[in-house]
């Protein structure tokens, strides 16, 4: 099995990309990138204004992301980056056929991530949207994504998703053989 050097947290907005993905990086003394960060000024403003983007929309800001992972694969450099990756034709782009690229989908109902996103403070992603999210949302096969349920803590989802890596890979702990 091809290890992974490249984790795609994904999931609805309010899902808890961010906070994982960066606690994961760290974890795992990898790079971070926040897909978020790479949305043309465009995006931001259209979501910001409550308005979902379109496919047209996405596909460069998901070619950024693709960019960026594919750098660090050309470097020999391992990261986490972050993006909803909400339909499988966006996967297909973010990840496509990168066999060392691991999808992780964090999952959690609509009312436990509608009550984050209200408790949030300076994100431009309005809660008004969640519902178009939840809409457009393809859940990725099992098989092709680590699905961990977000109702734990970001730390306690952290433990699960390495752990779920680890017998992915065939080790005891992320770096350890058996």
């Amino acid at each position: 099995m091809v290890l992974p050097k490249v984790l795609v947290v994904m999931g609805v907005s309010g899902s808890g990309k961010t906070t994982v993905g960066r606690l994961l990086a760290e974890r795992l003394g990898w790079h971070f990138q926040e897909g978020d960060a790479l949305h043309p000024p465009e995006n931001v403003a259209k979501m910001s204004a409550g308005t979902p983007l379109s496919d047209t929309d996405r596909t460069p800001w998901l070619r950024k992301i693709a960019a960026r992972i594919d750098d660090w694969r050309g470097k020999g450099d391992s990261g986490v980056v972050t993006c909803s990756a909400l339909k499988r034709a966006y996967r297909d782009i973010v990840v496509g056929d990168r066999l060392d690229v691991v999808l992780v989908h964090l999952k959690g109902s609509r009312e436990l991530i509608g009550e984050r996103m209200a408790a949030r403070q300076g994100h431009f992603m309005p809660t008004a949207l969640l519902d178009s999210q939840f809409a457009t949302l393809e859940e990725p096969a099992p098989e092709l994504a680590i699905v961990v349920d977000i109702s734990g803590t970001p730390f306690q989802i952290v433990e699960e998703i390495t752990q779920r890596l680890a017998e992915r890979k065939g080790l005891t702990a992320v770096g350890q053989r058996r």
